[in-house]
């Protein structure tokens, strides 16, 4: 090999030498980046193929460096203090957008780019959104009433979580007067909640409805409608609305001004029991302005179970399902092109993305309110960090001495 050859060789040996100082350094910067995958450096010898320059002056090797991605290496999954965090243990991938603009507003535009993370460290938006702390949107498949998933996957939006869901069914459980008759008139009212989550007041007036003080009326205030209720001589439901069909007894509320542009159903109890609207002894029993009860729920939050269901939950412990989050999966998932924020785009090399469910095959289980940690070895690469540095160190003494021999031959001539 020539001195020239000496100094190209030299040179890209610091090539591939910086490359190598490059990942080092993104990986350690990012041994505590949620989901992160390291890289390593993988070098090659690189031989010139021109047979006139090898004959003339020796040929001239030099080195190339590539970085190694290692997608498929799982990171170490640890608990997290965030009920929504997820890491996933297996091969899977959650699918998210980027928003092009508006990301803080209740309808953001999106990019077109699909992209694929490990970071499943997730929080819930000003606009019911799950996203990460990449600020990536998360996609899932919208989920019915029944648990059936379908159409697209589109991010996910819980909405409605500062609002108690709509009340349907008003409960009245009380004595609201007694069978002496001391007590003839009284009231019952409620809060209930429209389609909207506003409170609607909504009142019952009670009266005796004539002589007999087993016979009463209900009307809803506003409304102009009343309904008749007998009761037994020991107080209990015999009738409503002159129906003594055995079993629960309701009445519809209508709308009114003061309720809402829709009608609830209102129970009673049940006829021939005393387990809901009845008729106290004497006086010292009957409830004075009793408060009924709805079937309306307060939102307390938003939870991602084992099996990826995402659900809005309520005080009462009840939950609905919102969406369904699958695993994106790839042939290659090392041949996938890296991007900001723990992204990946799918590649040529990577192969196309096939959609998995949570817990089938190699995509993957969920560990709820848990994060995949960076799969960085910080002590390995802190080693490697030496022996690349000293390296670097050795390719520049060929540089200089190979000067220093130049400078020599020129010498000679002079």
């Amino acid at each position: 090999m020539s001195i020239f050859g000496a100094i190209n060789t030299a040179v890209s040996g610091l090539d591939a030498q910086s490359k190598a100082f490059s990942n080092l350094s993104n990986n350690i910067a990012n041994s505590q980046t949620t989901g992160y995958k390291a890289d390593t450096t993988a070098f090659e010898n690189y031989v010139t193929g021109d047979e006139d320059f090898i004959s003339a002056v020796g040929g001239d090797d030099s080195i190339k460096a590539m970085t190694i991605q290692h997608n498929d290496v799982q990171g170490a999954i640890t608990s997290s203090t965030n009920s929504l965090a997820v890491a996933i243990s297996g091969n899977g991938m959650f699918n998210v957008l980027q928003a092009a603009g508006g990301a803080n507003s209740a309808s953001p535009v999106y990019n077109s780019q699909q992209y694929y993370t490990r970071n499943g460290d997730f929080s819930v938006n000003a606009n019911g959104y799950l996203v990460n702390t990449s600020g990536d949107f998360l996609e899932g498949y919208a989920v019915g009433s029944t648990g059936s998933v379908a159409g697209t996957a589109a991010p996910i939006q819980v909405t409605g979580l500062n609002t108690p869901s709509p009340t349907t069914t008003l409960t009245l459980n009380a004595a609201i007067g007694d069978t002496a008759g001391d007590v003839s008139t009284n009231t019952s009212t409620a809060t209930a909640y429209d389609a909207s989550g506003n409170a609607v007041p909504v009142t019952l007036d009670w009266a005796q409805s004539g002589s007999n003080p087993l016979d009463w009326t209900v009307g809803v205030a506003g409304s102009g409608t009343t309904t008749p209720v007998t009761f037994n001589s020991d107080g209990s439901l015999a009738s409503v609305g002159g129906s003594t069909s055995s079993g629960n007894a309701s009445i519809t509320v209508p709308a009114t001004s003061t309720t809402e542009a829709r009608a609830m159903t209102l129970d009673l109890g049940t006829i021939g029991s005393s387990n809901g609207v009845n008729l106290a002894s004497s006086s010292a029993g009957v409830t004075s302005n009793p408060i009924m009860t709805t079937d309306s729920k307060t939102p307390t939050g938003v939870t991602i179970t084992s099996a990826g269901l995402v659900e809005k939950t309520y005080s009462d412990g009840t939950t609905d399902p919102v969406a369904q989050i699958k695993l994106a999966m790839f042939t290659n998932a090392n041949g996938l092109a890296s991007t900001d924020g723990q992204n990946y785009t799918a590649t040529p090399a990577s192969g196309p993305v096939t959609y998995e469910t949570v817990g089938a095959g190699a995509a993957g289980t969920l560990d709820t309110s848990s994060i995949e940690g960076s799969t960085t070895d910080l002590t390995g690469d802190l080693s490697n960090l030496i022996v690349a540095q000293q390296a670097y160190g050795a390719n520049t003494k060929v540089v200089t001495t190979a000067d220093q021999l130049m400078q020599t031959t020129i010498a000679m001539i002079q």
